[in-house]
């Protein structure tokens, strides 16, 4: 691991704690506790997804494995196609790491302050899971590389093997899935679900399209890796999502001031997806 991965982590770890709704067992500066089971809950719920999966999942798990399988089989030609260029490659790899890996590294901090500045609990909320979401998606990530073991496009004879040498030089590379892809999409659904707008989606998810795009374009990645981690970036998100935003949620709890002082309001969401 990379001294840029370690302070991402280390960097979204003080986030999430920092980033905290002080409301009964949430997630607080104060109580460190449900930080941490928050994100381990997250993780083992994700691990541990496939075991759940119904007949209706079919319905994308059949098109993302014919999508994955096909790109491994075409990733070595797309590379040769798109040949070397230093000063174009230079230039998609710094606007993916602004925008695939500082950019939603930074703004659930700043979300969540300027929330905390304007009273806004819904965007410290939108925060919070945001800020969740992409460190669940890095810790995930990381797990995922060292167990693929694939060769990047600049590595080995440029083909993108697995597991090149065995054991003997293990880890080789760190390929598949795209770290930046799987960082972006989390961060994209979040922000898609918690402000549900054609406007919102168009932008997030035209972001991320694009981030998608730049690490191949950067020689960072192979097509298949930024599809990998695309999908699983989008899963995470939308688990977090679902588990964890009272917009998902049809009966929610949240503290109000009123004149008579801190009360409890009940939220009933009809407009449940």
């Amino acid at each position: 691991m990379n001294f840029r991965i370690f302070a991402l982590l280390a960097g979204l770890g003080w986030a999430s704690a920092l980033l905290a709704q002080q409301q009964g067992d949430d997630c607080s500066l104060h109580h460190l506790k449900p930080c941490v089971v928050h994100v381990a809950q997250d993780e083992l719920g994700i691990v541990t997804s496939p075991f759940r999966m119904d007949r209706a999942d079919l319905l994308w798990i059949a098109p993302f494995g014919m999508a994955t399988g096909l790109s491994i089989d075409y990733d070595a030609h797309m590379m040769r196609e798109l040949g070397v260029h230093p000063d174009r490659e230079d230039k998609f790899k710094k606007f993916s790491d602004v925008a695939g890996l500082y950019g939603p590294t930074a703004a659930p901090v700043i979300g969540y302050f300027v929330g905390a500045g304007t009273h806004n609990d819904y965007l410290q909320e939108s925060s919070v899971l945001a800020g969740e979401a992409t460190l669940d998606a890095v810790l995930l990530n990381e797990g995922l590389k060292y167990a693929i073991d694939r060769e990047r496009p600049n590595q080995g004879d440029g083909t993108g093997r697995f597991w090149p040498h065995g054991t003997r030089t293990w880890p080789d590379g760190q390929s598949m899935p795209s770290n930046h892809c799987m960082v972006a999409w989390s961060f994209a659904r979040i922000v898609a679900g918690q402000y549900n707008t054609p406007a919102t989606k168009i932008a997030v998810y035209s972001l991320a399209t694009a981030v998608s795009a730049s690490r191949v374009l950067a020689r960072e990645h192979f097509p298949s890796d930024v599809i990998v981690g695309s999908t699983f970036g989008y899963l995470i998100g939308d688990y977090v999502f679902r588990h964890r935003s009272r917009e998902a949620s049809l009966f929610s709890l949240s503290a109000v001031n009123t004149a008579g002082g801190r009360a409890m309001q009940l939220n009933i969401n009809l407009g449940r997806r």
